[in-house]
């Protein structure tokens, strides 16, 4: 091999403060990035995938959903990660892109919405012990989805 780089890392094992599954799509990576840094994300472990948490929510094949468990779990184990952030983007080619959705826009968000809680459910159930935050992200900025809600209906529901 031929060194053509040097550089200097740390050789320490690290903490990762998420595993953040989000879609590879370049138009949304810097604006979710210094949304992750604001949020105070320095150490995370990046799981990118087409469509991002669509292959926690509504996988093309079961194996999509059990690859990316199996990554946030090794995240867990390798680097005491205890928190997973979600991610998906509109205009996202793997949900048809925006003209999946009329070129309605309320109606896209309000889908992947739907989708971020399934998939947020999924990560709870399937990794037991990590919190779990959601994040739309349009051309203007990054929507936090309220999982709180979610969570709150759903052990009412558990309840009765």
């Amino acid at each position: 091999m031929k060194k053509i780089y040097h550089f200097d890392s740390p050789r320490e094992p690290y903490s990762a403060d998420a595993a953040v599954v989000w879609c590879f799509d370049h138009r949304f990576h810097t604006g979710f990035s210094k949304c992750l840094k604001r949020l105070g994300m320095v150490n995370q472990d990046v799981i990118k995938v087409a469509g991002g948490a669509k292959c926690l929510a509504s996988p093309a094949q079961e194996q999509d959903r059990e690859f990316v468990l199996e990554q946030i779990r090794a995240s867990k184990r390798l680097h005491a990660t205890k928190s997973v952030i979600l991610m998906v983007h509109s205009d996202c080619g793997a949900y048809g892109g925006l003209e999946r959705f009329g070129n309605d826009a309320a109606r896209e968000a309000e889908h992947l919405e739907k989708e971020l809680k399934a998939a947020a459910e999924c990560v709870r159930e399937r990794v037991p012990g990590v919190s779990v935050a959601a994040y739309f992200v349009d051309f203007e900025g990054v929507w936090e989805v309220d999982l709180a809600a979610t969570e709150m209906a759903k052990a009412n529901r558990s309840a009765t």
